[in-house]
């Protein structure tokens, strides 16, 4: 039904309220410091990969970083850091959406799933890097074999 029971409107805080009250706030605070250290574990995978860079800090969980590499970089970083995120939708991966932070395009991770394991974030980390390395040799000029000229 549309009404509460005044019967005057909507009641549509009911089923937030009556989870609250059967699994109590101390389960939710859990879910919610378990969401922030995992977050803060995905800050640690990217500030030790070479070709991640951390875009802004990580204060909750937030986690906003963009793949690198040598020898490309402005829009055509960008537009590699923006297929990295449409490609990983695509396999299945992770859904992550994008943001422009300083002119730089970046993966934005907002990390809200309970269900979330450290494997997850890992297995991100590495499909994050796995397809940046495929999307970067596309964009590689290709090498003209001195033979055939």
């Amino acid at each position: 039904s549309d009404y509460s029971f005044q019967l005057s409107r909507g009641f549509r805080a009911l089923k937030a309220w009556m989870s609250l009250k059967e699994h109590g706030s101390n389960k939710y605070g859990r879910l919610i410091q378990q969401n922030i250290d995992q977050a803060f574990y995905l800050r640690e995978l990217v500030e030790a990969s070479p070709e991640l860079e951390l875009s802004a800090p990580v204060t909750l969980n937030i986690v906003c970083f963009r793949y690198v590499a040598p020898g490309i970089e402005g829009d055509a970083l960008n537009e590699v850091n923006k297929r990295i995120v449409i490609e990983l939708q695509e396999q299945g991966v992770a859904v992550l959406s994008g943001t422009v932070i300083e002119g730089k395009y970046v993966l934005r991770l907002a990390n809200t799933n309970h269900r979330s394991r450290r494997e997850d974030f890992d297995l991100l980390i590495r499909e994050v890097m796995r397809i940046g390395k495929e999307l970067n040799a596309s964009h590689q000029p290709q090498r003209q074999n001195l033979t055939d000229a």
